[in-house]
């Protein structure tokens, strides 16, 4: 170890003061912009009117900005922050020596907030300008029940009702998560229903249906649509959410720039997309002005393998068919993915900036089996002392990949990757894993095909 590397410390902190004050907007550096969000109706691009009957008015602007690279962040939703952020940049020593590997590992930690993950960031953003805007509340969807926890939080902050459709599967196997919502304040239901229009039709086509993101979503959207003084907020895949969540890499360049740290890889889990785009953002940024070069990597579960195994054409963004189409590497919106216990990587489309900067060559993307995602954050917990979300685990099972090849060729790379939140609701998870009960469900190209027929066909949209 060289006398550099001593002066880099466990735990890179940052002060209150460096935190920043401004979100960094990728789209402003894409050449090619993501395509736009389109009325389903008329395929045409989504007006500021048309989705200010789902958004809220701020979040609309902030939505169909691919302008400005940096957007002020209030300093309401900044006093909020700095309950928790800034949030350390880990130097993993003891993964490092248990792996024997020439690696230098970085992880970026979000869990530690009692929502327990990332999804705070965005989460105080929305219900801020909820309340701004003088509504009386909010719906949403969550999965695993990160999004749902850390709305509840941000809604209970600033005095607004929370509703929350939350996959079926996760309700069950979750129970804690969803007393925590409630214990905010927030009402839970489990998706899909029979309190809206849209969940007893999906009831009714698939009995005895487990859910999906898809699923919650449209239940969300019609209660917040057919609501007086309600709006929509959803926890990933939109721009606005990516946006906000970009205070995860501009700490984690900040932070890394302090000591002369320069990332060869950096690597997320890629479930909707926020905390992937979130933290790749400014480091996208840089290759995008031809600044810098580095490999990214988005990790998704082979169960629910949409950059992998999906098609880039609009879909819906969810299963009723009731939102937007948006342009996206898509499993089609149709399909229900296995009960796997990520519920947060358990969508079938992909944030439109993501699967932009993918399909244009800035991303790379991987998928894992569970059971082998199990492994690598058991191995992680026993060396870095913190029990890591299923969700995260995918990003720690590719850092731990990359370091083994670096063992490989004795290259000293330097990993970056983001943990996204702690997995202390998810013990049903590692109870399976730890009696050997825990199996891998991975879906059949005729599985994946059959959905994706039935992605809207119009002229350009062909799935084949």
């Amino acid at each position: 170890m060289t006398d550099k590397e001593k002066k880099i410390p466990y735990k890179i902190y940052l002060s209150e003061n460096e935190m920043p004050t401004q979100y960094y907007n990728v789209r402003a550096d894409m050449k090619k912009k993501p395509a736009p969000l389109l009325n389903p109706g008329t395929l045409k691009p989504m007006t500021a009117e048309e989705l200010g009957h789902v958004f809220c008015d701020e979040l609309v602007q902030q939505e169909l900005n691919e302008t400005d690279p940096y957007i002020d962040i209030p300093e309401e939703i900044r006093n909020f922050y700095r309950m928790y952020r800034p949030s350390p940049l880990v130097r993993a020593y003891c993964l490092e020596e248990k792996l024997q590997t020439p690696a230098k590992i970085y992880y970026k930690f979000e869990g530690n907030n009692t929502s327990g993950s990332h999804k705070l960031n965005s989460a105080i953003a929305q219900a801020y300008y909820a309340k701004k805007q003088g509504l009386k509340g909010v719906t949403t969807e969550t999965g695993a029940g990160q999004w749902g926890t850390a709305l509840s939080m941000a809604c209970s902050y600033f005095g607004l009702d929370c509703k929350v459709f939350m996959v079926k599967v996760s309700y069950e196997q979750k129970p804690f998560r969803r007393e925590v919502m409630r214990t905010y304040g927030a009402s839970v239901t489990p998706s899909p229903s029979m309190e809206t229009e849209v969940g007893k039709k999906i009831n009714a086509e698939f009995p005895g249906t487990t859910g999906s993101l898809g699923c919650a979503i449209s239940e969300a959207v019609e209660v917040a649509t057919s609501t007086e003084g309600y709006r929509y907020v959803l926890g990933s895949v939109l721009s606005q959410v990516l946006l906000h969540q970009s205070v995860i890499g501009l700490e984690t360049k900040i932070a890394l720039d302090k000591y002369d740290i320069r990332p060869d890889i950096i690597i997320g889990c890629a479930g909707g997309g926020s905390n992937l785009g979130g933290l790749i953002s400014p480091f996208a940024g840089e290759m995008l002005r031809g600044e810098a070069d580095y490999r990214i990597i988005a990790v998704e579960p082979k169960s629910c393998p949409s950059l992998t195994r999906g098609k880039y054409v609009y879909d819906f963004c969810d299963t009723g068919e009731v939102c937007p189409l948006a342009k996206m590497y898509t499993l089609g919106s149709q399909f229900i993915p296995s009960p796997n216990h990520a519920g947060g990587l358990r969508f079938h489309g992909m944030s439109s900036i993501v699967s932009e900067l993918y399909d244009q060559g800035y991303i790379e993307a991987r998928a894992y089996e569970q059971t082998e995602v199990f492994a690598a954050a058991e191995e992680f917990a026993r060396c870095e002392g913190i029990l890591p979300a299923p969700e995260s685990s995918h990003a720690i099972k590719g850092a731990i990949d990359e370091a083994l090849k670096c063992k490989e060729t004795g290259e000293e790379k330097t990993i970056v990757f983001g943990l996204t939140g702690t997995g202390y609701f998810d013990l049903t998870a590692y109870q399976q894993f730890n009696d050997g009960t825990m199996t891998d469900s991975i879906p059949t190209d005729e599985d994946i095909a059959a959905s994706l027929a039935k992605v809207p066909q119009f002229p350009g949209n062909e799935t084949k």
